[in-house]
Parts: C-alpha cells; structure tokens; sequence
C-alpha cells in the first residue's frame, strides 16, 4: 500500500536538497500563454535556450511520468525537481538563496507561510493561463499575481475506527470533544514549531477559540493527556494504532492529527475494496492548508517557468495530484480519482486564518504553546 507521506516535515529545520531529473525528452513548442514578461516564449528569454525548468519543492512533490511527459511533449521543457526537506525547510532555503534561486519555480509555500515568502521578495508576478478556471476562494494573492493556487488540502484529527467500536465510544468530532474526558490520553499531535500539520492543528484551534481562548484550551488538551511527537511521520506511523503503512496496531493512539486525505490512502491496493476506510476523519477539526507555486526572481529560465505554472493548474496536472500527493485540486471540473471521492472526506467549513494574521502571531503563538504544553 502506498505509504501517506503527505507533507510530514519538521518545519522550521534546513534539509539539504536533492536533485532529481523526472523527464528527459524533448520537442513541441512553448505553451505559456498568460501574462507578464516571457508569456508564451518556448524558450527562456534573457538569452537562455535552456530546454530544462526547474521545480524547487518540498520532499511531498510528486507527479507521473505520465504527466511530466505530457508537458515535456506540449512545451519541449523537460522538469528537474529540487527537494529541499520539508515545506518550511524548503521555503527557508528558498529565501536564503533568493539572490540566487536554485530554479525557475518554487512550488510547496502554503498559507501558513505564504507571508513569510511574499515579504522576502520570493517570487516575480505572473498570471497563469487560466487562472479564471481556479476557485476565487483559494487566490489569496489575488492583487499581486506573486504565486498561483495549486492545492489545497485539509489537516484533521483522524480516528481508528475499531478502537472506536471496540470501546462503543462515539470518535470525536470537534476541537471541544478532544478535551472531554472520554478521550483522555487518546490523541497524539505534532510538535508545532517541527510539523506543518502540527501548525496547522494549532492555527485551527486559534481559530476554533480565538486569540484570547486558545491557550486555555491547549491547558485542557494537555491536562487531557495528549501526547506530542516531533514529525507526521512519528505520529501517524508509530503512535497511531490505525495505520496500516506503520505497521498496524503498533500504536496505542487511536487519535491523531493527520489529513482528510488519509483514509483513502488506507484502502489502496486492498482487495476486494472494504466499504469504508479503518481510518475516519472529525470533521469539525479541520484546518484548510492551501499550496502555491511562484516564479522565482531572478529565475533563469522564466518562460519554461511560466509554461510549468501554466501546466501545473490545467486539467491533467489537477486530476494527478490527489493519488501523488494525497491533496484536492483548485481547478474548477477537475475530476478526482473514483477512491479518492469515496474514502475521502469531504470538508466544508474548514477554520483557516488570514495569511497577515499568521504572519503577525504565528511566533508568538508557537512560543506560547511550546511553554503550555511541553
């Protein structure tokens, strides 16, 4: 069964990058068609001929061959992929060699840390080619064009379904039922100064309870017994008792914060199909992560990134990601896998916070949950 990597990272820690060539064929012509400078050029312009674009990412990055291909076939650019670690590992590197970026496209900064890049002067405008074809609600960088919506994807508590039924405990289903004495010493989470997920679990409770309440509510959590680990992998692989990629019931949590996306990823290569996933998914726990790509400044092959930023919002790159990447497409029609649609979980009304909001509090906030419950 295909493990669920999903951006589990430590997210504040450099990782050395790896290079990777994912396809290497040539011809076609440039398809890049929207707007700013180098638009629709099949080759870098600024006297580059480079037939090659390259993608900095996170170590989550993935797609086809089949995919990358096509748009090696469309375009005549062929896709080098830069791993730098984890999301936030990746931006940082990213804004620490911004003088003198390792590519074309920077593609894995989430609302979580979008500011951070936007502020640093990551990234160059450009306005995708259709763009008009991506949901509203996701462009978060509407006035400036800085960075294209690619994702998104939902961080919940997931639940082992027969622990549950096991104990005839209903599973919690929102923030408040995880301090409820019935689920004392259930839940495992992410350090949120080492975990994506982990941050976005605590931005979801900052805005289940509001500034002033949060903390009190970590208090509860913690006098609750909920254990903390350092990464996504710890927690979902080793501490969860349903995880089938971790060994299965080797954990002793059956609560652990995770994506909506993970019960689908429990049921692939499982035969006959089950009728739902061991894993389910409280949905009103949930916090709406949404991930971009941007031009880098000073990229030296602007034109095939353009193409690739093109390519990665149009249908076929949208309709691969869900089983690559364990996250939901923003273009509008794009259709999701058939076990995709049926054991995942569908969110819908996810918290989420202003991307200013985090940027001014972000800090402060992990610095006082780190004195709370650690």
């Amino acid at each position: 069964m295909k493990s669920v990597r999903r951006r589990a990272m430590g997210a504040l820690v450099l990782a050395t990058a790896g290079a990777v060539v994912l396809a290497a064929c040539g011809g076609g012509s440039g398809s890049g068609s929207g707007t700013g400078p180098g638009a629709g050029a099949p080759a870098a312009s600024g006297g580059t001929k480079s037939k090659t674009v390259t993608l900095v990412s996170h170590d989550s990055f993935a797609a086809s061959k089949e995919v990358l291909a096509e748009f090696t076939e469309k375009t005549g650019y062929t896709v080098k992929v830069l791993r730098g670690g984890d999301a936030g590992a990746a931006v940082n590197q990213a804004i620490l060699t911004k003088d003198h970026p390792r590519g074309d496209v920077f593609f894995g900064v989430d609302n979580t840390l979008l500011s951070r890049a936007l502020d640093n002067g990551l990234f160059d405008p450009y306005t995708a080619r259709d763009l008009d074809q991506v949901a509203s609600d996701v462009q978060l960088d509407a006035a400036g064009h800085r960075v294209t919506p690619i994702d998104s994807g939902d961080v919940c508590v997931n639940y082992d379904r027969a622990y549950f039924t096991a104990h005839r405990l209903a599973p919690p289903q929102t923030f408040a039922d995880l301090a409820k004495p019935a689920y004392k010493n259930l839940l495992v989470t992410e350090n949120v100064s080492t975990s994506s997920p982990g941050l976005a679990f605590l931005l979801g409770s900052v805005a289940a309870y509001g500034g002033d309440g949060w903390q009190a509510y970590w208090k509860q959590l913690r006098k609750n017994g909920v254990e903390v680990v350092d990464s996504w992998e710890q927690a979902y692989n080793e501490s969860f008792s349903g995880s089938g990629a971790g060994k299965k019931a080797k954990g002793d949590r059956p609560l652990v914060v995770s994506y909506a996306s993970s019960p689908p990823a429990e049921v692939i290569g499982v035969s006959p199909a089950p009728a739902q996933s061991p894993v389910g998914v409280s949905t009103g726990t949930c916090f709406r992560q949404i991930e971009f790509a941007g031009l880098l400044h000073g990229a030296k092959n602007p034109a095939g990134g353009k193409a690739l930023i093109d390519y990665m919002i149009g249908k076929a790159f949208q309709e691969d990601m869900p089983l690559q990447m364990y996250v939901d497409p923003v273009r509008k029609g794009a259709v999701e896998p058939e076990v995709f649609v049926r054991y995942g979980a569908r969110i819908d009304h996810p918290t989420t916070l202003p991307p200013a909001t985090i940027a001014d509090k972000r800090d402060d906030w992990v610095k006082a949950w780190t004195s709370i419950v650690l």
